[in-house]
């Protein structure tokens, strides 16, 4: 489920409060008790989404807002007397609050959900202007006219519309509700504001109803598109205590938030009280299910069986290739971390708005108190409206999802809304591995990709811990920086220093099974081998053997860096045990089923591997751990400094492991490396 906490496109704006207003009453009078209530009536409002600009000084306006008939800016509604609202009566304030017009009589642009705040308490009013006045910093932040286009610039217009559209009654209890709904009642169609954006527009952009007992109360929070994202219906919400979690966390066991209901979450509903979260989603859960978006389960799904179509389908192995590492290839996220696409609504809702957005234009986790660090994930726009299209069809149409197709014509419209900008001006071309489906032993290659990045389970007399090629060699060997097999079989036969004489590809994949493994060669003349190299040569392209290519390896780290293991400690704690474990285990399902690798013990690599030397680790974790950390593509990676790189990869590359049988043999000839581990 996705709450989108946008502001709708047409006549919608601001809070408009303006900073000539007359009058002397204040809240001075108020005493301490009151402006904390009303503190907390601010964040049951989100006060500061609106009035708070990226960068800015709290409530001092400046947030910008485009809009197809302008620009609008949000007002400074701190105590400041000549630019905020330090001269505003309470009489003023609570008419702008509740009718939309300020105190020098102008008419505010309805976005400012005054329709909404109508239903609010004398009580609830005052103590919120107490707060106004009394808890937030004066800022002399003088406020930005709006750039309408005419009619829109003529605000008296909204005269009309206000007579027609807007309540003024405050909130009346529905007796055929309890208090607890009741009191759910009134934070959603009041302070919440929730209709706003969750419920469908009329012709003059009203909301068709602002509560579930209005004439059209069958509209109520049912869904509604809101510049490019969806808002998704609100009506019979999963359990009370799915919604609570959600909104006190950001996720649940169905979803995950994003849009701007990541900063809604982290400003506004984080804080509520339990009793108050308990209401609202009580509330939400008595309303009849709408029809604009799919039903809300209640029993969140088990793991899914892999798609048939996983391997054999241009979907599916785009999936695998850019899905998979964080989705899973079963479509169950990480819980806590990476969300299921499995029974999630943004992922099979009829309309797909919020799908397409975020895979165009990256999302991040809401940052709360129980979840405090931020995921994200990177914007895909550098892949084409068809592979978009391939990846977003893919995922629809499995796991239970059962939505219908998109096509590369609505990525291509949304692209155009969006015109997603991307910072990664690398020159690697990321091989799509789609295209193996291309090739004449399309079977072969596409058994070499698995073999890669699903090693243990496919060979397992071969492999002695729980890794994967995959897990040094991201994406299956396709990342800038992660180890890519791009152009890698042009390479081979080369000289080796660790051996000590020129060795084959075969042999330095069978030195990966030996050491990153902790397991045994496979043979050469077998078919799985031949299906490795197969998979190598595919991706050599048209790459000769002296071409420099960029993004190869995983660069390098000035070994002269000396490492601190205290710092080392602290950084793997912070960034690196959410998902290879507090004690270097790894991270793995309930029944036992690895997601992701240990990084010592015995079913870790052993100590004759690249990766337990600390300066091939640095320069692996400096350049692509951890994941879901920056908006880099393709897996968000990287964004430690080089300091934090090298403490942790000397504090997790020497811890315990299984030794080498083989290690008195390597470099006879070479000098050895100042980081080797015997």
């Amino acid at each position: 489920m996705t709450f989108i906490r946008i502001f709708q496109t047409t006549l919608v704006a601001l809070m408009m409060l303006a900073a000539h207003a007359q009058g002397s009453e204040t809240a001075a009078g108020a005493d301490s008790a009151q402006i904390k209530r009303g503190e907390y009536i601010a964040h049951l409002g989100d006060c500061v989404a609106c009035h708070t600009a990226p960068g800015g000084k709290l409530m001092a306006g400046g947030l910008e807002l485009k809009t197809p008939m302008g620009t609008i800016y949000s007002s400074n509604i701190t105590p400041d007397p000549e630019t905020g609202i330090g001269k505003y009566t309470f009489e003023e304030f609570a008419r702008a609050m509740r009718e939309g017009v300020n105190a020098n009589g102008q008419n505010l642009y309805p976005a400012m959900p005054y329709p909404s705040y109508a239903k609010m308490t004398d009580d609830d009013l005052k103590d919120l202007f107490a707060y106004l006045l009394g808890g937030v910093p004066a800022v002399n932040e003088p406020n930005i006219d709006a750039d309408m286009s005419f009619p829109f610039n003529l605000r008296w217009g909204l005269m009309f519309w206000n007579m027609v559209f807007v309540d003024s009654e405050p909130f009346t209890p529905d007796p055929n509700k309890d208090a607890v709904a009741n009191r759910g009642a009134y934070l959603v169609q009041g302070l919440g504001h929730c209709g706003s954006c969750h419920t469908p527009r009329g012709l003059a952009f009203q909301e068709k109803a602002l509560s579930d007992t209005d004439s059209r109360g069958e509209y109520y929070l049912a869904g509604e598109n809101v510049e490019e994202w969806r808002a998704l219906s609100l009506r019979n919400l999963w359990t009370v205590k799915d919604t609570v979690q959600l909104l006190k966390t950001g996720q649940n066991r169905f979803a995950t938030v994003s849009g701007n209901m990541v900063d809604v979450i982290h400003h506004s509903t984080q804080h509520f009280t339990d009793d108050d979260l308990v209401a609202i989603a009580t509330y939400l859960k008595s309303l009849p299910a709408g029809e604009n978006d799919l039903p809300m389960p209640s029993v969140a799904k088990g793991p899914a069986a892999l798609p048939d179509t996983l391997f054999s389908s241009r979907g599916g192995l785009a999936y695998t290739q850019f899905c998979a590492d964080c989705h899973r290839p079963d479509g169950g996220g990480v819980p806590g971390i990476f969300p299921a696409l499995a029974g999630n609504p943004t992922t099979a809702s009829e309309v797909p708005t919020t799908l397409l957005h975020i895979t165009l234009t990256g999302w991040q986790t809401a940052k709360t108190a129980e979840h405090s660090r931020v995921y994200t994930m990177p914007g895909f726009s550098r892949l084409d409206d068809q592979e978009v299209a391939e990846i977003l069809t893919f995922i629809r149409s499995n796991w239970g999802n059962n939505s219908s197709a998109i096509s590369a014509d609505q990525v291509k419209e949304m692209r155009d809304q969006l015109d997603p900008q991307t910072t990664d001006n690398s020159t690697f071309e990321t091989p799509r591995l789609a295209k193996m489906l291309d090739e004449p032993n399309a079977e072969q290659v596409v058994r070499g990709m698995r073999l890669h990045l699903d090693t243990r389970a496919l060979l397992p007399d071969n492999v002695g811990d729980v890794l994967n090629c995959t897990s040094c060699h991201l994406n299956a060997g396709t990342v800038a920086e992660g180890s890519p097999f791009v152009g890698l079989s042009s390479k081979f036969p080369a000289y080796q220093a660790r051996s000590g004489k020129v060795i084959t590809l075969e042999e330095r994949i069978n030195g990966c099974f030996m050491r990153s493994m902790n397991g045994k060669a496979l043979p050469v003349d077998s078919a799985d081998m031949q299906a490795m190299v197969a998979y190598f040569d595919w991706m050599r392209m048209n790459i000769k053997p002296d071409d420099n290519i960029e993004g190869r390896g995983v660069g390098k780290i000035d070994t002269s860096i000396q490492p601190d293991m205290a710092n080392g400690k602290k950084v793997y704690d912070q960034q690196c045990s959410v998902c290879h474990g507090k004690d270097g285990e790894g991270l793995a399902r309930a029944d036992g089923t690895p997601i992701y690798p240990p990084l010592w013990g015995e079913h870790s690599f052993n100590v004759g591997a690249g990766m337990a030397r600390t300066y091939t680790a640095a320069a692996f974790v400096n350049r692509n751990m951890p994941v879901g950390f920056r908006d880099k593509f393709p897996l968000g990676q990287g964004g430690l400094s080089v300091q934090d790189s090298v403490d942790v990869a000397a504090y997790f590359s020497h811890q315990p492991r299984p030794d080498f049988p083989g290690k008195d043999k390597d470099w006879p000839k070479d000098k050895k490396p100042v980081d080797a581990r015997y």
